[in-house]
């Protein structure tokens, strides 16, 4: 939470009072439900709660939100709730991207996209501490898996740079559709890279959790070896121009070669989980090596340089551990029986609406994501109101980005007061895509 200063402690989203209320209607919805009214109110909820977490844990105030979560039981409805919009988007919108579909509006699309963005960052503000790790109980190692196969399909996508630099930019001439699936693409680095530290705490608290998260973490999932990929490739990290730019605090910012070597927070994130992973008590004995992930863990030597080491200096144990791995020949398997919790969330959701996913596709495309006038600027105004934009430009380290360009923005619409632009130019070019919504939640008909 480094990219906030202490100035948050005078801006407050919800009350404490107001907060556990939000807290107690947290309820699990089904998958099918996604993006009615009912779901909606929740994603309200559950954004508004995440805003107010991030400005206590970055004020370093009361952390009330996380209290009320682990006191009323949500934290294993919370993460039911994050697999729940992560099968809906491979499953469902996968399916409505490719039929015949072109919304009046993608607000409705856009927030069920969102809602595991808000939901990923939410379970990152609180998962750094032990108990609501704990509170997790079995979902856990669902938590797990989610995690897994973010990172997993972090390192799988091996975006262009010039779709990573130009992170706030979008065609004057693509569909709503289009510009939907950029979003989508940007929201899912956002939550592969909140995904690492989610991981990085869970191997924080191994000591308290069920055994079989660190068997799983280890023997069934390798992630020691996936965590050296994410050293070797950073997906966070990429030149253009002879200049090399990192994924820093939540942005794309050029680095000055003088710092190239510095250790950013989520580089750091990587190597704590590795040390956790190979050196902690919970997992020095569990990993079998082979002579495949031996050879792979090795390779972390070429990068323990001292630069590195002056930074993080408890890797010096990690270096020497990887000097004495080295010399050592791997144990022969062990042929014992080994019993390990699968992950139940995600499989039940994927059993139940098996055979449905067209069906469901279809039903929400002429119902929920197809909104009437009324409909489409009364989900506006709510969006808005969810939105306290004067608390997130309190939480912003560096002016907003032009909607059009990318570029800094010193400009916000006086209607909507929801985009920024550089200047009058790209507000006029834009304004065939933005006027729909500005009319909307500016108070005017088309």
């Amino acid at each position: 939470m480094s990219q906030y200063d202490n100035s948050s402690s005078q801006q407050q989203v919800l009350l404490p009072v107001e907060a556990e209320g939000f807290v107690e209607s947290l309820e699990i919805v089904p998958l099918k439900n996604i993006g009615s009214p009912r779901w909606q109110k929740q994603h309200e909820y559950i954004e508004k709660l995440n805003m107010q977490a991030v400005l206590n844990a970055s004020a370093n105030e009361d952390e009330y939100v996380k209290e009320l979560l682990i006191s009323r039981e949500k934290i294993s409805m919370l993460i039911t709730d994050l697999l729940t919009s992560e099968v809906w988007r491979s499953k469902i919108f996968s399916i409505i991207k490719k039929l015949d579909f072109e919304p009046k509006t993608t607000i409705p699309l856009y927030m069920a996209l969102y809602h595991e963005a808000t939901v990923t960052n939410l379970l990152e503000t609180i998962m750094f501490y032990k108990e609501p790790c704990e509170a997790a109980e079995d979902t856990v190692i669902d938590l797990l898996d989610f995690c897994h196969r973010k990172i997993l399909d972090l390192i799988a996508r091996k975006e262009s740079e010039q779709v990573m630099l130009d992170y706030s930019s979008t065609s004057s001439n693509s569909s709503n559709m289009e510009d939907l699936a950029v979003q989508d693409q940007k929201l899912q680095f956002d939550i592969g890279v909140k995904s690492v530290s989610i991981l990085r705490y869970i191997t924080d608290h191994l000591e308290s959790l069920p055994l079989s998260v660190a068997t799983r973490m280890l023997n069934t999932h390798d992630v020691p070896c996936l965590l050296v990929q994410l050293v070797e490739d950073p997906p966070w990290r990429c030149h253009k121009d002879g200049k090399m730019y990192k994924f820093k605090d939540g942005k794309w910012q050029e680095i000055n070669p003088s710092e190239r070597l510095r250790l950013s927070r989520l580089e750091g994130q990587v190597w704590i989980a590795l040390f956790n992973l190979l050196l902690g008590p919970q997992c020095i004995n569990k990993y079998t090596y082979n002579d495949n992930n031996k050879g792979q863990i090795l390779k972390l030597r070429g990068f323990m340089t001292e630069v590195i080491l002056d930074q993080m200096p408890s890797l010096c144990d990690l270096q020497r551990y990887l000097e004495q791995l080295s010399m050592m020949e791997p144990a022969a398997p062990k042929s014992a029986i080994l019993l390990e919790q699968v992950p139940e969330v995600y499989e039940k959701l994927l059993l139940e609406n098996d055979g449905k996913w067209a069906a469901i596709a279809k039903h929400q495309v002429k119902t929920v994501f197809n909104p009437s006038e009324e409909d489409i600027r009364e989900q506006a105004k709510r969006f808005a109101e969810t939105y306290n934009f004067d608390v997130i430009e309190s939480l912003m380290s560096d002016p907003p980005k032009c909607a059009l360009c990318g570029d800094a923005a010193s400009k916000r619409c006086s209607r909507c007061k929801n985009e920024w632009y550089c200047g009058r130019e790209c507000q006029v070019k834009h304004w065939s895509k933005h006027k729909i919504a500005c009319n909307i939640v500016g108070g005017e008909d088309r």
